[in-house]
C-alpha cells in the first residue's frame, strides 16, 4: 500500500520543537499534546513489530499509530468503519449538501471559544434546519441528518463551517406519511440563512452575558459589552453563507463522497508537496479563481504552517460530528423502518452478518476497504509475517518500510 513520501508528521519532527519553543506562552495543552501525538506517529517512540515475507523473504519495520484523532495518517480505519456503520442509516433517495458558515468577525472570536462558539454553530444549524423543514410552507416534515465540523480552507486558515447531509424529504408530523421534497430542491437557502443568523447571535449574546465567552489579545476590547456590540453590528446586516449543492444520485454515492468529509483533518498527507529550508510547499485551489480545480501550490514558512495547523485542535471530548431529528435520538432504528416501510423500500443486509468484526486491526482494515496491509510490497505473492515486537523507544537499524 502506497504512502506519501512527505507527512505532516515530517514537518513537526523537523520543526515542531523550534516552534515550541518560539510558542511557548500561546501554545495550549491540547496544541502540546497534538503536536507530541504526531510527532510520535509510526516512529520507534511507540513500538512496532518486525515483518517478513513468507515467499521472498522482505524485511521491514511497521511502526504503531498514534490514533490521535488530528493526525492526518490515522484517519483511514477510523474513517472505513464510520462509513460501514453509517450504511444502515441510508435510505434509497436523493441526499442533499447543506453548508452553514459563520462570518469572520465571530469566527475570530471562535478562535479563542472554541467549544462554546461551536457548540453554538451545531444547535443553531440542527435548530435552523428541523425549523424551516417542519414549516409547511417549505416542506412540513420531520428530518433527519447529521452535520460535520471543519475548521479550515485551502490555506490552512481557520474557517469554520458544517458539512451537513439531509434526506430529501421527511415524516410528516403524525408519521402516517413520506413527504418528499421538490426534485432538486431542498430548501431555500434564503430562508435557512436569515434564520440560522438570528439563532446563532441570540446564542452568542447569551454566551456572553452569562460569562462564558473569554477574550485575549487583540479581542481584548470585546469584553466590555460596547466593544462586543459593535463587533457584531456588521454582523446583523450582512447575508449569511449557506449554500446547498445539488443532490446526490443516490445512497452509494452520499458513501463515497461524505467519506471525505467525516474524518479528514486540516491537511491531506497527499497535498504535502516539498518540505526544505525552513518552507513547506503544498497543494491548494482558490474557489474565487476563475479555474478553481486547476492545480496551484502554496508555500510557507515551517512555522506559519505549524501555527496554521494548529488552529484547527479542538477541545478535548469535542465531537465533531452530530445526529439530528430522527438520527439523533434513541429511536433511530425504529424510526428508519418506519421510513423505509413508507418508501416501500428495505434496508440492505448487513456486510458481516452476525460475525463479530475481526480484532487484528490489518483483518479489520481488509474487510473495510478491501486493501490487504499483509501482502508483500516486493513481490505481491507472499504474506508479511510478524517476527518480532518492538517496544516503545526502541530504535531499530532497519528503515521502516513506507510501501
Amino acid at each position: 500500500m502506497d504512502r506519501p513520501t512527505l507527512t505532516v508528521g515530517d514537518i513537526f519532527r523537523r520543526y515542531g520543537e523550534a516552534y515550541r519553543r518560539a510558542a511557548d506562552r500561546v501554545l495550549s495543552t491540547a496544541q502540546r499534546r497534538v503536536m507530541t501525538a504526531i510527532e510520535s506517529c509510526r516512529t520507534a517512540a511507540l513500538g512496532g513489530h518486525v515483518e517478513q515475507c513468507d515467499h521472498c523473504g522482505h524485511t521491514r519495520v511497521w511502526y504503531n499509530s498514534c490514533r490521535n484523532r488530528h493526525c492526518p495518517s490515522c484517519q483511514s480505519l477510523a474513517r472505513a468503519a464510520w462509513i460501514e456503520d453509517r450504511t444502515a442509516d441510508l435510505l434509497d433517495i436523493p441526499y442533499f449538501h447543506v453548508v452553514f458558515t459563520m462570518p469572520q468577525a465571530i469566527a475570530e472570536i471562535a478562535a479563542q471559544n472554541k467549544a462554546v462558539v461551536y457548540g453554538i454553530l451545531f444547535r443553531t444549524t440542527a435548530d435552523t434546519l428541523r425549523t424551516i423543514a417542519a414549516d409547511p410552507r417549505h416542506l412540513g416534515a420531520a428530518i433527519g441528518f447529521f452535520a460535520v465540523l471543519h475548521t479550515w480552507g485551502q490555506t490552512l486558515m481557520h474557517h469554520p463551517h458544517l458539512h451537513c447531509v439531509v434526506p430529501g424529504g421527511g415524516l410528516s408530523p403524525d408519521s402516517t406519511r413520506w413527504i418528499a421534497c421538490r426534485p432538486g430542491f431542498f430548501l431555500p437557502v434564503r430562508v435557512l440563512s436569515r434564520l440560522f443568523r438570528r439563532l446563532f447571535l441570540e446564542s452568542l449574546q447569551e454566551a456572553f452575558d452569562t460569562g462564558r465567552l473569554h477574550f485575549a489579545g487583540s479581542l481584548d476590547a470585546l469584553a466590555d459589552p460596547s466593544g462586543f456590540a459593535a463587533h457584531l453590528h456588521p454582523t446583523r446586516q450582512t447575508d449569511w453563507v449557506v449554500y446547498a449543492k445539488p443532490p446526490f444520485a443516490g445512497p452509494q454515492q452520499v458513501l463515497e463522497y461524505v467519506g471525505r468529509y467525516t474524518h479528514r483533518v486540516a491537511i491531506a498527507n497527499q497535498r504535502i508537496l516539498y518540505m526544505d529550508d525552513g518552507h513547506v510547499r503544498f497543494r491548494s485551489k482558490d474557489d474565487r479563481a476563475a479555474s478553481p480545480q486547476t492545480p496551484q501550490t502554496m508555500t510557507r514558512d515551517a512555522p506559519e504552517f505549524l501555527r496554521r495547523f494548529l488552529l484547527h485542535v479542538l477541545p478535548s471530548g469535542f465531537h465533531r460530528i452530530r445526529y439530528y431529528g430522527w438520527l439523533g435520538h434513541r429511536h433511530r432504528a425504529e424510526t428508519l423502518a418506519r421510513c423505509r416501510q413508507l418508501l416501500g423500500t428495505i434496508a440492505a443486509p448487513p456486510n458481516t452478518g452476525n460475525a463479530p468484526p475481526p480484532s487484528d486491526y490489518r483483518d479489520r482494515y481488509e474487510s473495510l476497504t478491501g486493501v490487504s496491509l499483509r501482502a508483500c510490497p516486493v513481490c505481491a505473492d507472499g504474506h508479511m509475517i510478524v517476527t518480532a515486537a518492538l517496544l516503545r523507544g526502541h530504535s531499530d537499524s532497519a528503515r521502516p518500510d513506507t510501501s
